[in-house]
């Protein structure tokens, strides 16, 4: 099962499709490892940009909803568009969304979040976003993006990209989320 939606500006209205049989399979197998001593502690970070389009939030959405829903938390911006989109998902599959914000309060959160961390950091909240992920996903792409994209790279996590305009080197390409869960599975149970 994965999940693709249709936005009409920020509101995100969940379509169910089908994930391959081996993806399904490998996100069994991470929700059996999140069960126990040699789980994730470390969340995957879902990192895009706050005004992505429908598309980047239909994907963010999807990729969130299923990893969370095999036990592992999502950590985010904590504001709109891919951020929003991740949280939802995450949400939605009765999972853990964390936001790492840049204003000093929470007045700027999206409803989603399970836990919502004011930094008063501005942009620099990135660094934390980026070192906190056992690696990140991003899904679209503005400059935010791809400051975290590469401190993510310059400090040995893996980053996984789709739906970006800029290639780095290094940051593995998907191609769609079934493509991404694919290779972001393979990381979390390596």
């Amino acid at each position: 099962m994965s999940l693709r939606e249709v936005a009409s500006g920020v509101p995100l209205v969940p379509v169910i499709e089908e994930l391959s049989a081996s993806v399904t399979q490998a996100l069994q197998r991470l929700a059996f490892k999140q069960k126990g001593p040699s789980r994730h502690r470390q969340p995957v970070a879902v990192i895009g940009p706050g005004d992505a389009g429908a598309a980047e939030c239909a994907a963010a959405y999807a990729v969130a909803h299923a990893l969370a829903g095999a036990g592992m938390v999502v950590i985010c911006g904590g504001r709109g568009g891919v951020m929003a989109a991740a949280s939802r998902g995450a949400c939605e599959a009765g999972g853990i969304a964390v936001g790492i914000l840049p204003e000093d309060d929470d007045s700027q959160a999206n409803e989603w979040l399970s836990v919502a961390v004011p930094t008063g950091m501005g942009e620099m909240r990135n660094a934390i976003i980026a070192r906190s992920g056992v690696c990140l996903v991003a899904i679209g792409s503005n400059l935010g993006t791809l400051s975290e994209m590469a401190m993510g790279l310059k400090w040995g996590k893996p980053v996984f990209v789709m739906h970006g305009d800029i290639e780095l080197p290094g940051a593995i390409q998907a191609l769609n989320v079934d493509d991404m869960l694919a290779k972001v599975l393979v990381r979390l149970l390596g």
